[in-house]
C-alpha cells in the first residue's frame, strides 16, 4: 500500500468516508444481530426492524412513504431499475422518453438499451453551464412521451437544475419524472410530492454512508414488475437477502446529512470560494468550467491552459492531494468526457479538465495547501515546455 505522510482528499463527488456516527450504528448488525431478515425468530425480527427503520429515514428525508423506498446496490443499480421498469410497464401508453445529453452514464445507458427494444429517446441539449433549455423540453414532448429523466446535480460540474419547473411540466402533460440524485442528497433539500418527482436514485456513499447500498423511490402510483427473480424481499420487488449492515447505514447517513445540509453547503460553499479567489490570483489561464450559481458548493472544475490533466493528477497524487479528472465511473476512459462536451468544451479541453470537490474534513488549510502546490506544480510544468 503507498504511503503519503499528509493526504488532502478533495474528490467527494467520487465517494466519501464512512462517519463515525454511521459506522457505530452499523457495527452490531455484523456480529450481534446478525439474523436474515426473512426469519421469523427475534434475531431475524431485530433486523427486519432495523430495515424498517432506516427506510423510514429515508422516506422521511425526502418527503416519501415508506412503502415508496427500495433498497438497491448503488444509484446505478438505482437509475437502471426505475428507468427500464417505468418505460417496459408503460408502453402501452407510448414509448417516448425523454433525457439530456448531461446525464450519468447510467441514465443514458439504460436509455440506449431502451432504444434497442423500439423505444424512442430525445437527448436533450444543455447550455453552455450545463442547465437544460425548458423551451426545448417542451418542445419536445410527445402525445407518446412516459418519462422524462433529468439529473438533479450533476457529478462533474455540479450543475443544480431547475427540478421544481420540470417536474410541474411533467404533472401537467402526465408524464412520469424521474431525477438521479445520487450527487444531490446532502447537498440540497428533496421533498418529492411537492416538487412532483415520482421516482429518485441515491446512493449512500456520496453522503457518509457506505458503498454497495442505494435506494430508489418510486411513487407508490406507478406499477412495476419484479426487477430480480427470486423470494420476497423488498415488497416481492427486488428479491435476496438484505444487506442489513449497509441499510442500516443509508438509514444514518441520510438522517445526518439531511439534518445538516445548510450548515455543510456554508461551509462547503466558503472552501469553494476560497479555492477560486486564491487560485485565480496565483495561476494564470484558468478557466471554470459551469455557473457558480446554482450548483453544488463544493464542486469546480476547471481548465488550466496548456496543461495535461494526467500529468497534474499524477503530480498532485505526489504531493498527497486527491482530486479526479472527472466522473470516478469513467476515470479508466481514454474518452473525453461526455458531460464536458455537451457545454462546449472540444476534445482536448474536455480530456484536461481537473474536478475538486470539497467535503466535511476540508478547512482552509487544506485550500491553502492545494492551491499552493498546485501553483508550483504548474510552473514546473510550463518552464519544461
Amino acid at each position: 500500500m503507498d504511503k503519503i505522510n499528509k493526504i488532502i482528499y478533495a474528490d467527494h463527488s467520487a465517494t466519501t468516508y464512512v462517519k463515525d456516527e454511521v459506522l457505530k450504528e452499523m457495527l452490531p448488525y455484523f456480529c450481534d444481530f446478525y439474523g436474515n431478515p426473512s426469519s421469523t425468530y427475534i434475531i431475524g425480527r431485530n433486523s427486519k426492524r432495523a430495515i424498517e427503520i432506516a427506510r423510514k429515514k429515508v422516506a422521511d428525508a425526502i418527503g416519501a412513504g415508506t412503502d415508496e423506498i427500495y433498497f438497491t446496490s448503488c444509484g446505478t443499480e438505482s437509475d437502471n431499475m426505475i428507468i427500464k421498469q417505468i418505460a417496459r410497464k408503460n408502453k402501452y401508453r407510448g414509448n417516448h422518453i425523454i433525457t439530456s445529453k448531461f446525464e450519468h452514464l447510467a441514465v443514458i445507458n439504460s436509455c440506449k438499451d431502451l432504444e434497442k427494444e423500439g423505444f424512442e429517446v430525445t437527448y436533450l441539449d444543455v447550455d453552455s453551464n450545463g442547465f437544460v433549455k425548458i423551451d426545448n423540453l417542451l418542445n419536445s414532448i410527445k402525445d407518446t412521451t412516459i418519462l422524462i429523466s433529468i439529473m438533479y446535480a450533476n457529478n462533474e460540474i455540479g450543475t443544480i437544475q431547475d427540478i421544481n419547473t420540470i417536474g410541474n411540466i411533467a404533472r401537467m402533460n402526465n408524464i412520469y419524472f424521474h431525477t438521479d440524485a445520487v450527487q444531490a442528497i446532502g447537498n440540497v433539500k428533496i421533498d418529492v410530492k411537492a416538487q412532483n418527482i415520482d421516482a429518485l436514485s441515491m446512493s449512500a456513499h456520496k453522503f457518509y454512508g457506505p458503498k454497495g447500498i442505494g435506494a430508489a423511490y418510486i411513487n407508490k402510483k406507478i406499477n412495476f414488475d419484479s426487477f430480480m427473480s427470486g423470494g420476497h424481499q423488498e415488497k416481492n420487488k427486488r428479491a435476496g437477502t438484505e444487506n442489513v449492515a449497509n441499510i442500516v447505514g443509508i438509514g444514518k447517513a441520510i438522517e445526518l446529512s439531511n439534518k445538516n445540509v445548510y450548515e455543510y453547503n456554508r461551509k462547503l460553499l466558503n472552501l469553494r470560494n476560497l479555492f477560486i479567489c486564491k487560485l485565480t490570483e496565483k495561476v494564470p489561464c484558468i478557466r471554470i468550467n459551469g455557473s457558480l450559481e446554482n450548483r453544488l458548493p463544493g464542486n469546480v472544475n476547471i481548465n488550466i491552459q496548456g496543461i495535461d490533466s494526467q500529468v497534474l493528477l499524477l503530480m498532485l497524487d505526489m504531493n498527497g492531494i486527491c482530486v479526479s479528472g472527472g466522473s470516478a465511473c469513467n476515470s479508466n476512459e481514454k474518452t473525453p468526457s461526455h458531460v464536458l462536451t455537451s457545454i462546449g468544451l472540444n476534445t482536448f479541453e474536455a480530456q484536461n479538465a481537473i474536478r475538486f470537490t470539497f467535503g466535511e474534513e476540508n478547512n482552509e488549510q487544506d485550500v491553502i495547501y492545494i492551491v499552493d502546490t498546485l501553483c508550483d506544480i504548474v510552473k514546473k510544468i510550463r518552464m519544461c515546455c
